[in-house]
């Protein structure tokens, strides 16, 4: 039961990793707020249940429009700047977010709220059993997967990457760069809010916590450690960091020491993250 919950926990961040890789792997906007939609989709559900609406054909839409009207305002104001400034205004909303979900003193505030049913969705699956609820998430992530596949294949994600290496030549050309770069933002933070509205399902508890700066951090420490634009590398790259802080919290409560010198080592020598150096290793 505690491997199955494991890696539930470990599909739905490799789901929102998926979803960050999609912005900074491909499209070069190096976004510190991405943890923000986690909690937004977890707030709507959470929110949604705390008032009496169960059911998940109302919680899972709620979740993906607020993120993606939330992703909308923070993508029209910060594709405004670039580089430092970016960061800046992406970690500033986030934050922002983060100080209003703890002044929720209605539903819970510092604390938190907890999730007393998981969102119903009519009989057509339980989100209570455990396995049925590994199975959804896992078709979830493989749908995301799916999805940013067909989307840097097409041609809107040919003028995203075409952007991130040359914004300049792309504009002359007569693409809108800003109108490109926004609607990629748009979707990358609806599918971050998909992975709040399961991660709010999963521990059946939302918090403040979730959106702080230190978990958009992490999610850009797993999509750099598997390898950025690359379709698979933060799936790696999540589960490699997962199971790695999962292993080294039961030896030692200071495993972020250990931690630390092994990703600094990985970003030094693997260049292009673990994708990267398993790439070199076959060619070699």
């Amino acid at each position: 039961m505690f491997v199955l919950t494991l890696f539930t926990r470990i599909v739905i961040l490799v789901l929102a990793a998926a979803s960050l890789n999609l912005i900074m792997g491909y499209g070069g906007m190096m976004s510190f707020g991405h943890a923000a939609y986690l909690g937004i989709g977890g707030y709507a559900v959470g929110i949604l249940a705390q008032e009496g609406f169960g059911s998940g054909f109302l919680q899972f839409p709620v979740a993906l429009a607020a993120s993606a009207i939330y992703a909308l305002v923070i993508g029209a104001l910060s594709l405004r700047t670039r580089g430092v400034y970016f960061i800046m205004i992406t970690l500033a909303f986030a934050q922002m977010a983060y100080y209003v979900a703890s002044g929720l003193a209605r539903y819970g505030g510092d604390d938190g709220l907890t999730v007393y049913k998981r969102s119903d969705f009519g009989g057509l699956i339980n989100l209570s059993n455990r396995t049925q609820f590994y199975y959804l998430c896992l078709a979830c992530l493989l749908g995301v997967v799916f999805l940013i596949w067909r989307i840097v294949n097409s041609r809107f994600g040919m003028v995203v990457q075409g952007l991130r290496s040359n914004e300049q030549r792309m504009q002359a050309i007569g693409f809108p760069a800003k109108r490109y770069k926004l609607v990629c933002f748009v979707i990358s933070g609806t599918l971050c809010g998909l992975a709040g509205a399961l991660l709010a399902n999963n521990t059946d508890f939302v918090s403040p916590a979730v959106m702080y700066w230190t978990r958009s951090g992490d999610l850009m420490v797993m999509v750099i450690l598997g390898g950025m634009g690359v379709l698979f590398g933060p799936v790696v790259g999540a589960v490699a960091y997962l199971l790695l802080e999962e292993l080294l919290s039961q030896v030692t409560e200071y495993w972020a020491l250990i931690m630390g010198p092994l990703l600094l080592l990985v970003v030094l020598f693997g260049r292009g993250g673990i994708m990267g150096l398993l790439g070199r290793l076959n060619r070699g």
